[in-house]
């Protein structure tokens, strides 16, 4: 297909796309879906590819997914018009589905008796039913207790609805009406992509229609080839930590990123086995697009002609080794596994930033914290599950300009709800809600600056869940000089006698009166902050998001009353500040870490210990690191088969 044509056909695949994606935002009854917007649909091509995805509204973590494995064990030949398939299933669905609350459809498209095109939504379910409103905390360790779970089955049989399936998965949920009618929203948006289609293949014919799909997708491969050709070539490696649960407790994401010509391959060997905790996901064997977002983000940034769809992970290959927290196997939890995935996100973006000569940003604030609090319903009666708001940080500073106060780059699509709406949906009370001060990482570039939310519970009782929550002893790492970025703290009952703080949320329960304090991370620096401009500094200390104080302790500015600079006394601070030494900045604690635990013996121990049986990997991997971390001892590769060893027969006692 000549250029041209191309550009025209991808233009309309995405009208359509947008159109729906929009359908199902305004038709959906959670706030959720519809504020937050944790939603998406796309349309495939019969092979399952993705050649047509939103820009404007939803969620751009699935760009370029692989729809097929959404059909289980459905034959295509068996597919009719009017067919839609629900599920909800990580397992069965090989990875297109990444945790049970995100519940999808896939409805098949004919022309003239032909298969040409699969259209799949999906939306965030705000409860599946399980051992928590909501169907989420980190601490659940098995999928059972997360709810409902269901394999690809026909939920309409030629446009004949399956009773028995929906009473099924309502009969599971809290909120039952509003799931229901945000499927259906979801079957508003289906019906809307498949009427389009169809009216393309009017205009242009079925064959041009299915040879634009085609030149779509190439379109797209050649333009992350041209992108991808420009990183030069060689094997770069790069690891973060995801903070568990319990105390000391660090999962290791391990990734190396090798180079070669217009080919990738991020090589994930290395990472930890899949916990005892719901920071799981699930895979499959394709090139998944939640592991490779900052990648995706990276390419378009490059490359912003280029459609959003599948030929965009053409040129890259994942090795995701089963069992590992990004690959896991039944019967993982993995109803947080937002918190392994924005780590997986900063490690990719690492591999990046070490392959790059001038580099990219620094991490981000590395959380993406969505709470959901359980109440009295004081409008209908009952218990109410309600979504209160995603809450992130500040994001990392970039090359060339400063992080977003507030949010970050990976979660930026999720929006934050009203305080009106939060206080008429809920019995929480939004006492306070806006940017913390002197929480900016310095830079050249400085990060944006962290969240501060106070909620208070209004009514006798009301249980609180926070999935995401990270960052709140490893600081997010800065680039180029720049430095780390600031800690996430939640405080229970700031101000009061019983004040204290609480660290990770996993089930909180409030009397009324309680009041919670949310703190998020912020992102890392870019630069030296000794090479920022005063007069960016004086501009934030007048923005009351920099003290006078920290702009001379940080930046080396001195910012008079009038938010003048003295540029006698800035000299001054300044020649007394420290060099600049090496490409990533990290915190004091992570350091300490390292110094035990290098990045090469702490991924060999992940690799050692799926020698031994399932169950217990995790197990071995914490009680080893905790081992050299309590003796002090800088751990070494010919020392861990034996502390594995030593460690497997004291489970054995």
């Amino acid at each position: 297909m000549d250029p041209v044509q191309t550009a025209i056909m991808a233009n309309r695949f995405n009208a359509i796309v947008e159109e729906a994606s929009s359908t199902l935002q305004r038709t959906a009854h959670t706030t959720f879906v519809k504020l937050v917007q944790d939603f998406q649909c796309a349309l495939a091509n019969a092979d399952g590819e993705a050649f047509a995805y939103p820009i404007n509204t939803g969620v751009s973590a699935f760009i370029g997914l692989s729809v097929k494995g959404g059909l289980g064990d459905i034959p295509l030949s068996s597919l009719k018009p009017g067919d839609c398939i629900i599920t909800n299933d990580p397992f069965s669905s090989d990875g297109m589905v990444t945790h049970m609350m995100d519940v999808s459809l896939v409805r098949p498209i004919f022309r003239d008796g032909q298969l040409i095109a699969l259209a799949w939504a999906f939306v965030h379910a705000s409860d599946i039913g399980g051992a928590v409103p909501g169907s989420i905390a980190p601490t659940l360790t098995e999928v059972f207790q997360e709810g409902l779970r269901l394999r690809p089955v026909l939920l309409y049989r030629e446009g004949v609805l399956n009773e028995s399936v929906k009473n099924i998965l309502l009969d599971n949920s809290r909120i039952s009406s509003e799931l229901w009618g945000d499927i259906q929203a979801m079957l508003s948006a289906l019906k809307s992509m498949d009427v389009r289609l169809g009216q393309l293949c009017d205009r242009y014919s079925t064959d041009e229609v299915l040879k634009g799909m085609d030149a779509t997708l190439a379109l797209s491969e050649a333009r992350a080839r041209e992108v991808i050709s420009a990183i030069p070539d060689g094997t770069y490696e790069f690891a973060d930590y995801i903070e568990g649960m319990r105390p000391g407790e660090y999962i290791n994401i391990h990734a190396r990123m090798t180079v070669d010509g217009s080919n990738l391959i991020f090589d994930f060997t290395g990472t930890d086995p899949q916990v005892l905790a719901a920071f799981n996901y699930v895979t499959g064997t394709t090139t998944h697009p939640y592991t490779l977002q900052s990648l995706i983000y990276y390419i378009l940034t490059k490359a912003p002609d280029a459609p959003r769809n599948r030929g965009l992970l053409r040129p890259v290959r994942i090795i995701a080794p089963r069992g590992t927290i990004i690959n896991a196997n039944f019967p993982a939890a993995g109803g947080s596994r937002v918190t392994a995935s924005t780590r997986v996100y900063d490690v990719v973006l690492g591999c990046l930033n070490a392959a790059i000569p001038d580099a990219l940003a620094a991490a981000g604030p590395g959380m993406s914290g969505i709470i959901v609090v359980t109440g009295r319903d004081r409008l209908h009666g009952g218990k109410r599950v309600s979504v209160i708001n995603p809450i992130c940080g500040g994001g990392g500073g970039r090359i060339g300009q400063d992080g977003i106060d507030g949010i970050d780059n990976r979660s930026g699509s999720l929006l934050t709800v009203p305080a009106e709406t939060v206080e008429v949906e809920t019995i929480m009370r939004v006492r306070r809600y806006g940017l913390l001060a002197d929480s900016q990482a310095p830079g050249r570039w400085r990060s944006g600056a962290a969240v501060v939310l106070d909620l208070e519970n209004t009514d006798v009782e009301a249980v609180m869940t926070v999935r995401g929550m990270d960052r709140l002893k490893f600081s997010p790492w800065g680039v180029e000089g720049g430095a780390p970025g600031s800690l996430a703290r939640v405080i229970m009952n700031p101000g009061r006698k019983d004040e204290r703080d609480i660290g990770k949320i996993d089930v909180l329960h409030f009397k009324r009166g309680d009041v919670v304090r949310l703190i998020t991370p912020a992102g890392g620096g870019f630069g030296p902050a000794a090479e920022r401009d005063p007069h960016q500094v004086a501009s934030d200390v007048k923005r009351g998001l920099v003290s006078v104080d920290w702009a001379r302790t940080a930046y080396g500015v001195v910012v008079r009353d009038d938010y003048t600079i003295d540029d006698a006394e800035t000299k001054a601070a300044r020649s007394q500040m420290a060099a600049r030494q090496g490409r990533f900045s990290v915190c004091e604690t992570r350091r300490a870490f390292d110094a035990i635990w290098p990045t090469d013996v702490r991924a060999a121990l992940a690799v050692g210990a799926f020698a031994y049986d399932a169950s217990v990997r995790a197990i071995l991997v914490r009680n080893t690191v905790s081992r050299f971390m309590e003796s002090s001892k800088t751990a070494t590769i010919e020392a861990i088969s034996d502390a594995l060893a030593e460690e497997n027969r004291k489970l054995q006692l």
